[in-house]
């Protein structure tokens, strides 16, 4: 009879000097008379390390790391004078937590306080969403600075200072999808060491092919050497289908600002600003919140605390303004912004530019893939103009994932909120009945097939409806941010992709292959073009073409797509 295997699956805080392994797995075989109840660690030999596992992760596992941290004092009051006084104690090479989505939510204050530190703080490594703006604001003065040398992100976004830090091989970054990033900090704050996903299956989140370090740029092949490459994922079929295993993650020190908050460190959020911030808090040895209201204990209603005071150490008054980081005003009176309506302010819409007809094609055909009382997620760019086109008497639900679900038009000027902004980081209002929560929660929603419908631009799109809309190794290296949990679940969410034809070389972009790393394998069901509409047959693979814009012949189509097609029976018209 084989032997009884047990699997333990082992998880240590984060080092910077081993965060491409934060969490390592040992299968330690028994024989039946042993006991599983504990693990005997002092037989190296029967331990096999999974991964990229290293000598010194062994060592520091056995021998304990000698890193002293911060003290905390139950007995002092959680209340600290300043943000100075409050980080003066962290040590450099610790694992920072940074709450906030873009610049919402982030902790201004402590940010500011950790970057006056200098050359006392350093080697640190920051997990956060994104790593802040090219200019001020987030992450950015410590990137910028040098403290952190390393980063766990799931979006850089337009942040280029940071992005030519990466491909200069400056700085180390690891990229994770957003909803599994934020999944492996509530699991890590929860005490659970892994779990299963099927975000990033047939990507290169599953092979470890994006580079954590690059080097220098080879002269001959033009191609950077990699310093550091990426960490594959075990994998595992459950009821048919693959996921991958992804590890908890924790921290040293959390950083994260909160509306109100008492003395006791029971924290009340506003609105977005909670997408990172109570997962964070619970995930780390020591959190650290800058409130804007701190107020006597009992002030709070206790079905108003958004984050319980035991995952909270130290309270320090902010003293930073939060900052705006895209201001986008109402252009017209149903809210949504299209291109014409942007357009028509300043020119008639008869001189419109011919992109600005082309996308406004698009965005009115993504329209009608959006049915009264759906459940809908649009992504950042092109996707957001399709509500601007529904019918009066077509009533959406849009889910955006940095939290919110009923997401409603940009705002007047005297409805600006900086806690209330889109998955794009702009400025938006909530419509009555709308619910706001943090990223376990939406992306919960989002893996979940809760969605009915959600809409994406992209890169390439397949016959087989792969998806590639996030990086352009060497070129492009923006990040996947939720994309790749976006389209996690296309049996229960329908994946629409919207994009011109062909890109700003005239290349087509709907191919046979996709050349660049997928966001998504057998995802796409349907693809909206400025020249057409084809239907993808998941199942057998396959594109059919169903709609052509006004003007379009087959013979234009075949001419401008690299995929093979069949032509519906009987073809219909996109509206201009």
């Amino acid at each position: 009879m084989a032997a009884r295997r047990t699997l333990l699956l082992c998880v240590n805080d984060a080092r910077s000097d081993v965060l491409s392994n934060v969490s390592n797995f040992v299968a330690l075989r028994r024989s039946p008379t042993h006991s599983t109840s504990r693990l005997n660690c002092s037989r190296p030999q029967e331990a096999r390390w999974f991964s990229c596992s290293r000598a010194r992760w062994a060592a520091e596992l056995e021998q304990g790391s000698s890193k002293s941290q911060p003290e905390i004092d139950r007995s002092r009051s959680k209340v600290f004078h300043d943000a100075d006084e409050a980080v003066a104690d962290l040590k450099s090479g610790s694992v920072i937590f940074s709450a906030g989505f873009g610049l919402c939510g982030t902790a201004e204050t402590i940010i500011t306080a950790l970057h006056k530190r200098g050359d006392s703080l350093t080697g640190l490594t920051a997990v956060s969403n994104n790593a802040g703006a090219s200019g001020a604001g987030g992450l950015s003065p410590l990137t910028r600075s040098g403290q952190v040398t390393r980063c766990i992100l799931s979006y850089l976004g337009n942040n280029k200072t940071l992005e030519q830090k990466y491909l200069s091989g400056n700085i180390a970054i690891e990229l994770c999808p957003q909803g599994s990033l934020a999944e492996r900090i509530r699991a890590g704050g929860a005490g659970i060491p892994a779990f299963y996903t099927p975000t990033g299956v047939s990507t290169f989140i599953q092979t470890g092919g994006i580079p954590t370090r690059l080097g220098p740029v080879d002269p001959v092949t033009k191609k950077s050497a990699v310093l550091e490459s990426g960490t594959p994922r075990e994998t595992r079929i459950f009821n048919g289908k693959t996921y991958v295993m992804e590890t908890a993650l924790t921290g040293d020190v959390a950083i994260l600002r909160a509306w109100k908050v008492d003395e006791a460190g029971n924290c009340q959020f506003r609105y977005t600003t909670k997408a990172f911030g109570t997962i964070m808090a619970k995930a780390a040895r020591l959190t650290i919140v800058e409130a804007e209201n701190i107020v006597p204990v009992g002030s709070i209603d206790p079905n108003d605390v958004h984050l319980p005071g035991i995952y909270v150490d130290r309270v320090v008054p902010a003293t930073v303004e939060k900052k705006l980081e895209l201001k986008k005003l109402r252009p017209t009176e149903s809210g949504f912004e299209s291109d014409s309506s942007t357009a028509s302010n300043s020119t008639t819409s008869s001189a419109k530019s011919e992109a600005l007809i082309r996308r406004d094609r698009i965005a009115r055909r993504a329209a009608k893939e959006l049915k009264h009382g759906m459940y809908v997620n649009l992504g950042v760019g092109m996707p957001t103009l399709a509500p601007s086109f529904l019918p009066n008497d077509v009533k959406v639900w849009i889910q955006s994932e940095n939290g919110i679900l009923g997401m409603g038009p940009y705002p007047t000027e005297d409805e600006v909120d900086p806690d209330i902004v889109n998955a794009g980081k702009e400025t938006v209002t909530l419509v009555p009945g709308a619910s706001t929560f943090d990223s376990a929660e939406s992306f919960g929603m989002i893996r979940g097939g809760h969605v009915d419908v959600s809409i994406l631009g992209a890169l390439q799109v397949s016959a087989a409806g792969d998806l590639a809309n996030y990086m352009i190794p060497g070129k492009v290296f923006k990040g996947m941010g939720g994309a790749m949990d976006l389209v996690s679940n296309p049996n229960q969410t329908k994946i629409v992709v919207t994009t011109d034809h062909v890109d700003k070389y005239g290349k087509s972009k709907i191919v046979e292959k996709c050349s660049l790393p997928l966001t998504g394998a057998n995802v796409v069901s349907t693809i909206i073009t400025d020249l057409c509409v084809f239907e993808v047959d998941r199942v057998n693979g396959g594109l059919t073409l169903t709609e052509l814009a006004p003007g379009v012949t087959v013979e234009d189509i075949r001419a401008k797509t690299d995929a093979s097609f069949v032509v519906a029976e009987n073809i219909g018209k996109m509206d201009d």
